[in-house]
């Protein structure tokens, strides 16, 4: 029997790229699926309904359910257009993947105010829209999945993504508290940190060689990776898998450590600027480097 029979599965920007490949993956497991995309480029900008239209004909073809919507997730009302297209289409919804996103780089001491805005209102923004519209239907019917898209520029850091570095890091935010709020619903909610080539990857800068090696790693990952994990944590076979942080790279699938005390300092006098300045090198092997994506996983993609 197919993981995910009689299930509805709603996959923002699913279009194109990651988003796609996890909307085939799920169809093809027996989810009816809502394609949401608002066909537009890498940026934002324009729309384009065939690109959803696609990816929908794909998975009539191959014999399962679809329907497109257009509608943009950073609009409280649209994501509410959104579920409502899987009720009306489907009778139900039971899985969310908030995978819709925007590039908008540019190193902080440049950015406008726009390009901060319009990131954070389709990645962050964008993602609680759509779980606030679903959690609702979730909490009645005691059973929901929320699988949402952080990234490594937020866990970790990278050079000149500040607007999408801090998006992603809420995001992860943002999936703790929906587990934590809605667990004794029955209902999980994780985030996925993708490694993948995808046309918002390819507007990434290559201007140094450090830059070129990042992309040329990239181009070895193929969108399809992703997607298995996502089935997984679509299925009842996650029905105790909550709260994390998973990671795909290639065939990898890893689980991010999440934020812990790692040492602590006491002083019964209470602390002063001299005080904690006399013992501030006591803490340094516990400080976390300052460092990008590309010095955490230097090695070669596993694929």
């Amino acid at each position: 029997m197919k993981k995910l029979e009689d299930k509805v599965a709603i996959v923002t920007g699913s279009g194109r790229g990651i988003g796609r490949d996890i909307a085939l993956l799920l169809a093809s497991e027996g989810a009816r699926i809502v394609v949401n995309d608002l066909g537009g480029s890498s940026d934002g900008g324009g729309n384009d309904s065939k690109v959803a239209d696609e990816v929908v004909r794909e998975i009539k073809e191959a014999g399962g359910q679809a329907v497109a919507n257009y509608d943009s997730v950073a609009d409280y009302e649209s994501a509410n257009n959104i579920v409502q297209t899987a009720i009306n289409e489907f009778g139900r919804i039971d899985i969310v993947v908030n995978n819709a996103g925007i590039l908008r780089d540019r190193m902080l001491f440049k950015m406008s105010e726009e390009e901060w805005d319009s990131v954070i209102s389709v990645h962050l923004k964008g993602s609680f829209n759509m779980t606030r519209a679903a959690a609702p239907y979730f909490k009645e019917q005691k059973s929901g999945r929320f699988i949402n898209f952080t990234s490594t520029s937020g866990l970790i850091g990278n050079v000149g993504q500040a607007n999408y570095a801090a998006a992603k890091l809420g995001i992860a935010g943002l999936s703790k508290i929906t587990a934590l709020d809605m667990a004794r619903y029955n209902v999980t909610a994780n985030s996925v940190a993708p490694f993948a080539w995808s046309r918002l990857i390819g507007t990434i800068p290559t201007n140094t060689e450090a830059e070129e090696a990042r992309v040329k790693k990239l181009k070895q990952l193929s969108p399809a990776h992703i997607a298995p994990l996502v089935a997984f944590l679509s299925s009842d076979e996650a029905a105790d898998v909550s709260g994390q942080i998973f990671g795909v790279r290639g065939k990898e699938i890893m689980v991010f450590s999440q934020p812990r005390p790692v040492r602590s300092v006491y002083n019964s006098d209470g602390w002063s600027i001299e005080s904690i300045s006399a013992i501030k090198d006591s803490l340094k092997s516990s400080y976390t480097p300052l460092e990008v994506s590309s010095d955490v996983f230097p090695y070669e993609p596993l694929v």
